[in-house]
């Protein structure tokens, strides 16, 4: 224990001579006091990250429910589309980022956040699939849009998140043993889908946008395929 440390302990101890309930709380060790405040900092940031995340959904509903436009549920479908697959995106760079960058801090929080990240873009996408129902308005018009490619392509994606989130916790992961990671692998198919999806809005005027958004991941994959496949690696010496 540092000195700083062990004189707070004495000066608290000679107050609490008069207190026996404080006198037991002065008896606490200095490193459990630390794993307490470490245990109580962590829910709360995760309450605080998950507000984040909300944010932008939150002003995306507000604008829904408070627009005059018939047409604000069609307006926010790129805008809630855009957030899902920019958490999609940061989340599936944590993993090649910090295989870039040992030691950073950076990209070892994204890393330890990525399944928060993950599911904030199930979240964005399920906004955006409300929204693309509610401004279609009918069950006849959603289902004559199933045959464009654009539509089946976000439908199938939007499909394979589903389960992604739901098993995106410890829980999960300890039920499923090797089949969570199995399942977690399918990240990869939707991330395609999804760009599919994006590229081929509009008459394929999509491709710019989602290119400029999936190119950082694919550079990044590509890097994290070089290093466990085709990267030197130091010749081990054998002893005689």
């Amino acid at each position: 224990m540092c000195k700083g440390a062990q004189d707070m302990r004495s000066h608290a101890s000679q107050k609490s001579d008069g207190n026996p309930k404080l006198a037991r709380l002065v008896r606490i060790p200095f490193t459990d006091w630390t794993t307490a405040m470490t245990h109580l900092r962590t829910p709360l940031s995760t309450w605080i990250l998950w507000g984040i995340f909300a944010l932008p959904g939150i002003a995306f509903t507000y604008a829904a429910l408070t627009s005059d436009s018939a047409r604000v549920f069609h307006d926010l479908l790129h805008p809630t589309g855009e957030f899902s697959v920019r958490f999609l995106i940061v989340a599936m760079m944590a993993t090649p980022l910090a295989m870039l960058l040992k030691g950073w801090r950076g990209p070892q929080w994204l890393k330890k956040n990525r399944r928060y990240l993950g599911v904030a873009a199930f979240g964005y996408a399920a906004l955006h699939t409300v929204f693309y129902l509610i401004d279609r308005s009918a069950l006849d018009p959603v289902l004559s849009d199933l045959p464009r490619f654009y539509i089946w392509t976000g439908w199938l994606a939007f499909l394979i998140f589903v389960p992604l989130a739901v098993t995106s916790n410890d829980w999960f992961q300890r039920r499923m043993g090797t089949w969570w990671k199995w399942l977690q692998r399918w990240t990869y198919a939707a991330a395609v889908l999804t760009l599919l999806h994006w590229a081929a809005l509009h008459d394929w005027g999509g491709v710019a946008p989602a290119l400029v958004h999936f190119l950082p991941l694919t550079l990044l994959e590509l890097y994290r395929v070089w290093y466990w496949t085709l990267r030197r690696r130091p010749a081990v010496a054998v002893e005689a």
